[in-house]
């Protein structure tokens, strides 16, 4: 008698394993396609940095350090301008 009550069982449950089996796949996809996409997105990340440290090092290279320091000591010298700009009065022209 056991095993006529659990003919239905099994009958009915295929159909939610079935169900059940095609979900776990759509997920897995989906998953499969989201990581696809960071991994794309980390390859171009990964390129732009690449050419920037590209850019820098032609820099340093090419003699743009010395452009660099320039630009710096002109920085340092505005700066240096701009702490005794205040000791005069701006209203006075």
């Amino acid at each position: 008698m056991a095993i006529a009550e659990l003919i239905p069982i099994v009958a009915l449950s295929i159909p939610i394993v079935v169900i059940w089996t095609r979900h776990q796949r759509k997920m897995a996809e989906i998953q499969v396609d989201t990581t696809a996409e960071k991994a794309a997105l980390y390859a171009n990340n990964n390129a732009q940095l690449e050419e920037r440290v590209r850019v820098l090092e032609r820099i340093i290279t090419d003699g743009g350090y010395d452009t660099a320091l320039q630009i710096e000591a002109l920085r340092d010298q505005r700066h240096v301008e701009q702490q005794r700009a205040p000791d005069t009065d701006p209203t006075v022209n």
